[in-house]
């Protein structure tokens, strides 16, 4: 019997020509704040992949309700139990950070419909200018397929009550949120 030389035993490290890892994956995006969707989506990239970097993205043209350190803080709160999950800033391009830690995935979130040609038109850019990362996408869960951080923006604006909130982020950053927008709870 033939042995083959591509055979990768579970959890063995594996770095292709390019010098990246497809067991290595990052999520990028702004997590102003973190939904309880984008969390969806980090707990089931990160049974997919060995390591799974969540980077968040410093754009100096938005006015993000959390700063860089309180959106890391945030991230690293509610992905504290996920023990192949790490946090890091970027002021890069997405696909120029994913390549800087090595990564040869990029993970997004899309919703159905309303995110799907903007993501098609940022996979195609990206495999423009590295044509060695590939883009994988996870679908949006039912319960979250609608949540976006200007609807919890707006439901924390109105409402008084937490148990809204908590009904599209993480229970943990509801404070933070209240925090932020003044708003008592």
């Amino acid at each position: 019997m033939r042995e083959s030389t591509n055979d990768v035993r579970p959890g063995e490290k594996t770095v292709g020509s390019d010098g990246l890892s497809h067991r290595t994956a990052v999520y990028t995006g702004s997590f102003d704040p973190i939904t309880s969707g984008h969390l969806h989506i980090i707990e089931r990239a990160s049974k997919i992949f060995d390591s799974l970097t969540v980077g968040i993205g410093i754009n100096a043209d938005k006015r993000p309700l959390f700063d860089i350190d309180e959106r890391v803080e945030l991230v690293s709160m509610v992905t504290r139990d996920l023990p192949n999950v790490r946090v890091k800033t970027f002021d890069t391009l997405a696909v120029d950070f994913v390549r800087s830690l090595g990564a040869g995935v990029m993970v997004r979130g899309i919703r159905p419909l309303t995110d799907i040609a903007g993501e098609f038109t940022m996979l195609m850019a990206n495999r423009q200018l590295d044509p060695a990362i590939e883009t994988v996408f996870l679908m949006a869960d039912e319960r979250f397929a609608h949540v976006s951080s200007s609807l919890l923006k707006q439901i924390a604006m109105i409402s008084d009550d937490d148990a809204h909130l908590a009904k599209f982020v993480p229970q943990e950053i509801v404070t933070a949120i209240r925090q932020k927008m003044r708003i008592p709870n």
